[in-house]
C-alpha cells in the first residue's frame, strides 16, 4: 500500500490501482483530478477534516465513490450520501478492508463539545485514529499516523500516543497548524518514541510517499 501525505490531516491511500483518500479539509490544498477512489473516509465533523467542496471535487470524478463517517458527518454533509460507521464496525469497500476503533474527539477544552470521532484501520496495516490518542487494544499496528500539532493535543502526548501504540513505522500527520520550526521539534520527538520502541519514523511533507 502506498500512502501519500497531503497538507494538514490528508492521506490518500493506494493498493492494485485503486485509491482511499482520508480527511481532505479545509487546511489541505484542493484535492483536484484525482480518480480511481472506491472511497473517502471523513473521521469527524470539523472543517479541517472535511469541506464540502473537497468532498465534492472527489466524489464528482469518482460517482461510485462511497463515503464513511460518523453520524455528524452525514447530517452535515449535503447532495452526497455518506454510510454511517461506528466504532467496533469493519466495512469493505473495493480494494480496502476498514476497521473502525475510538468514539470521541480529544478534548480541546471544556468550554467546547466533545463531538463524535472515528480512528480506522485500513487493510490491516495503517492506523489513522483521527482527532484522539485512541489505542487500539489487541492491534499490532505496522503502520500508524500520528498526530503531531493541534489546539487538542501537547507533544508529550503524542510522544505517550506513540509510545502506547509501538508500529513498526510511523509518520506525522495533522500538523498544518505548526511551523516549519514546529514540525521539526515534533517530527525530532515523535522519531525519538518511534524508535525506543523499535519502530521507523518517516518525517513526511505535503507529497510525500512511503510504500508500506
Amino acid at each position: 500500500m502506498r500512502i501519500t501525505k497531503l497538507d494538514h490531516a490528508a492521506l490518500v491511500l493506494e493498493e492494485a490501482g485503486r485509491r482511499l483518500v482520508v480527511d481532505p479539509g479545509g487546511l489541505t490544498n484542493p484535492v483536484l483530478g484525482l480518480e480511481h477512489v472506491d472511497a473517502v473516509v471523513i473521521t469527524h465533523e470539523h472543517a479541517d477534516h472535511w469541506t464540502e467542496e473537497q468532498l465534492h471535487r472527489i466524489v464528482d470524478v469518482n460517482r461510485d465513490a462511497v463515503v464513511l463517517g460518523p453520524a455528524a458527518v452525514a447530517r452535515a454533509v449535503e447532495g452526497v450520501e455518506v454510510r454511517v460507521v461506528a466504532p467496533g464496525e469493519q466495512v469493505e469497500v473495493g480494494a480496502w478492508t476498514l476497521r473502525f476503533f475510538g468514539g470521541n474527539h480529544a478534548v480541546i477544552h471544556p468550554t467546547i463539545p466533545i463531538v463524535e470521532n472515528v480512528g480506522v484501520l485500513v487493510n490491516e496495516r495503517l492506523y489513522y485514529p483521527g482527532d484522539s490518542f485512541f489505542v487500539p487494544i489487541g492491534v499490532e499496528v505496522d503502520t500508524l499516523a500520528a498526530p503531531a500539532g493541534a489546539p487538542w493535543l501537547k507533544l508529550s502526548e503524542a510522544m505517550d500516543f506513540v509510545g502506547q501504540v509501538a508500529p513498526r513505522r510511523a509518520f506525522g500527520t495533522h500538523d498544518g497548524v505548526l511551523s516549519a520550526a514546529g514540525r521539526g521539534i515534533a517530527n525530532d520527538r515523535l522519531k525519538a518514541v518511534t524508535e525506543a520502541k523499535g519502530g521507523e519514523w518517516f518525517a513526511l511533507a505535503p507529497g510525500d510517499v512511503v510504500d508500506v
